[in-house]
């Protein structure tokens, strides 16, 4: 229940945040512009809490149902406007003024992710030293010339400080050309520029398992076969095992780390498998059955069993990314540009089917994501945050009418034309905007729901 109110409040928190600054976006450039803003709110429906400000007496409100939110404005499209008035109206003004107030939402989102970045990078996030620790043969990384113990220290001309950075450097390349351009750094010094071939590489192996599949994996300490949180329904719990047990044997085969375990576990699924243990300083010993799970190319075992929380990493393996007060707001400026456009090619090979829909995500992944990011401390909650931000902007510039960019495009027509689309047009482009967002929404929490049973 705790980890349900920990994802709920992080939800709310995320969402709260990152509509307030889109809609603060729209509401400051009117403001600005001479229009006169008559709502400000935060979430739809019922108002739960509303006040009056200003010369105008903006309203501002939270609503009862918090997934969005608006900013009203003057508009005698809507209501009959004074005459005194009318040149505040939003109608009244012209397509650049339009076009400016409803792009500054979603450039506020921009604007936010920079904000969560840059302060991110005062902080300094933590992370794990770049450092190959397995290099599988006949691999591309092997044909590469990659070794065991090497560092990372560069992806095509980007410097990687973690293994995290890595990873989004390498999948962000990916995506783009057939060739990585990789430098390292061996244990005496000595760097070199290695090309890493992704010619065959499918697009959706790209994005789940990259570094698998190229065959160069971060090196890691060996983690006790120590049993940590175990599922309240899974095989684990169920056959009478319980947190702290440390695994000996698994049908005779000894143990020696987790991994040996996982192995053992993935290699048996839907069996009875005899598990010797150490509880307390007495060795035991019981049956346990695995459940089955199928992944996306095989079938594998299961018992419902997280590691026990390891100690500190080994000075040799930390690593830190962080940058100076002017350094960072660089840096968050380009991590921003490079995710959006990241986000922008990954929608692209979604329309076209190089990517699974699978991919999308809804209100409860969000959440347990939010939760997760929020319990793990600030830098990781500010990297949630800049990361849907930064999809809430490139989602809105998308021309679907209801959108943003929906709007943003009527006024390029009418830019090109010299007059805005009628309204008739409009209207019907209206209803083809809602059915494709209920389509998408639908299926973004069909999605969670499949995860919630599959994971």
């Amino acid at each position: 229940m705790s980890t349900f109110i920990t994802s709920a409040l992080a939800l709310i928190v995320t969402l709260g945040i990152l509509i307030a600054f889109h809609e603060f976006g729209h509401f400051w450039t009117a403001r600005k512009l001479g229009v006169k803003v008559l709502r400000f709110s935060i979430g739809f429906g019922k108002p739960l809490w509303l006040r009056r400000y200003g010369p105008d007496q903006t309203e501002f409100v939270i609503a009862a149902f918090p997934l969005g939110g608006f900013v009203k404005m003057l508009d005698e499209r809507e209501t009959e406007v004074p005459e005194e008035e009318a040149h505040r109206a939003f109608n009244r003004q012209s397509v650049w003024r339009r076009f400016a107030i409803v792009a500054a939402g979603p450039i506020f989102n921009f604007i936010f992710a920079i904000l969560a970045f840059w302060l991110m990078y005062l902080i300094g996030v933590p992370g794990v030293a770049p450092i190959v620790g397995e290099v599988k043969p006949d691999s591309p990384a092997a044909v590469a010339g990659f070794h065991v113990g090497d560092r990372i220290t560069e992806v095509n001309g980007t410097q990687t400080p973690t293994w995290a950075v890595v990873r989004i450097n390498m999948l962000d390349a990916a995506l783009g050309d057939d060739e990585i351009a990789v430098r390292v750094e061996d244990a005496d010094g000595n760097t070199q520029q290695l090309q890493l071939s992704l010619l065959g590489v499918p697009s959706e192996v790209k994005q789940k398992n990259l570094l698998g599949h190229l065959g160069v994996l971060p090196v890691r300490p060996l983690l006790p076969a120590t049993l940590g949180e175990l599922s309240p329904d899974g095989p684990a719990i169920l056959s009478g095992l319980k947190t702290g047990d440390h695994i000996l044997r698994v049908n005779g085969e000894s143990i020696s780390d987790w991994m040996a375990l996982v192995d053992v576990v993935r290699a048996h699924p839907d069996q009875a498998l005899d598990v010797e243990f150490e509880r307390n300083g007495v060795v035991q010993s019981l049956k346990v059955k695995t459940a089955s799970h199928q992944t996306d190319t095989e079938t594998i075992g299961r018992i419902g069993a997280a590691p026990a929380p390891p100690g500190p990493l080994p000075p040799e393996l930390m690593a830190r990314e962080e940058y100076s007060l002017f350094e960072g707001v660089g840096v968050a400026v380009a991590k921003t540009w490079q995710l959006s456009a990241l986000t922008l090619r990954m929608i692209g090979k979604m329309i076209v089917g190089e990517v699974s829909v699978k991919n999308l995500s809804g209100p409860i992944t969000i959440a347990t994501y939010a939760g997760y990011t929020a319990s793990a401390g600030v830098t990781a909650f500010l990297y949630f945050l800049a990361v849907v931000s930064i999809s809430l902007g490139v989602l809105n510039l998308l021309p679907i009418p209801l959108l943003d960019g929906g709007h943003l495009m009527y006024y390029l027509v009418e830019m090109v034309k010299g007059k805005p689309l009628s309204d008739a047009v409009q209207l019907k482009l209206q209803h083809v905007g809602i059915a494709f967002l209920f389509m998408l929404m639908s299926l973004a929490l069909y999605n969670d729901v499949m995860r919630l049973f599959t994971d």
